[in-house]
């Protein structure tokens, strides 16, 4: 997911602007991005196909989302994150068992007509295991609120998007996670050009931060691929839960040495 969420409260925490912390961090999401990506599509773990359909719900919904900002109230829009938050956890924990069902594929399902079912290799098991998706309307539906929320929000989407497709499109969360890696870029990408030209980004803070993303995106991209489906679903709702955490304590006006 984008390590924005992550980098902005650390950078304004050691006392850089908020404006330079989220230029720095659209940087180091297209850093992030671009390393932990080719691993992951030379494995076959991302689904290109099913990041370029997303993808433009989740653009359109950060269109809206623009338009909407400073229409809500801040509290009101973190006590909504959070409770999205929690709730993702909720829905990711309840899948912590997978089981991979064989199923007729119909003419009439939208999964079907865009070729979006794939495979994904299992190192443990040595052999590729199939998945099929499904409810893509529901995906699309969700993308777009990812987007709406993350464009009100000023955050990126990857934490938005990763339970999404989990939870409606019914992705193993290996392909989750390579598939949102690989979408983040993408989004992050038409972002960093607009703050490259208005001049905001900083390459005394933006480099060594970029440069720290891209070791942890090999690291993580490594542990990926060798950790269980099982274990990373929970690692992932303990992040869930802790974003969760963070946002209500924001809600209430409640920070921990930021600056802005």
């Amino acid at each position: 997911m984008a390590s924005g969420i992550f980098i902005v409260p650390l950078l304004t925490v050691c006392g850089i602007s908020l404006h330079k912390a989220v230029a720095a961090s659209i940087v180091s999401v297209i850093a992030c991005s671009c390393s932990g990506a080719a691993p992951f599509l030379k494995l076959g773990l991302t689904n290109v196909r099913i990041a370029l359909v997303l993808e433009m719900a989740t653009t359109l919904g950060a269109l809206s989302g623009v338009f909407l900002s400073g229409v809500l109230p801040a509290t009101a829009l973190l006590l909504l994150f959070a409770a999205i938050l929690l709730l993702s956890a909720r829905q990711m924990l309840a899948r912590r068992r997978e089981q991979v069902v064989a199923e007729e594929a119909s003419l009439q399902d939208w999964a079907t007509a865009l070729r979006l079912h794939s495979t994904y290799p299992d190192a443990a098991l040595g052999r590729d295991i199939p998945y099929r998706v499904k409810r893509v309307p529901l995906g699309l539906a969700l993308m777009y609120a990812a987007g709406l929320i993350s464009a009100l929000l000023g955050i990126g989407s990857g934490v938005l998007k990763i339970p999404a497709m989990d939870s409606a499109l019914r992705l193993p969360i290996k392909v989750s996670s390579a598939t949102s890696n690989f979408m983040i870029g993408v989004t992050a990408a038409a972002s960093g050009v607009a703050y490259f030209a208005l001049g905001a980004i900083d390459p005394a803070i933006a480099g060594p931060v970029a440069l720290g993303s891209v070791i942890g995106a090999i690291i993580g991209a490594r542990f990926l691929m060798a950790v269980s489906g099982d274990r990373l679903r929970v690692f992932f709702v303990v992040v869930l839960v802790l974003l969760a955490g963070q946002m209500l304590l924001s809600a209430f006006g409640i920070h921990f040495g930021a600056h802005t």
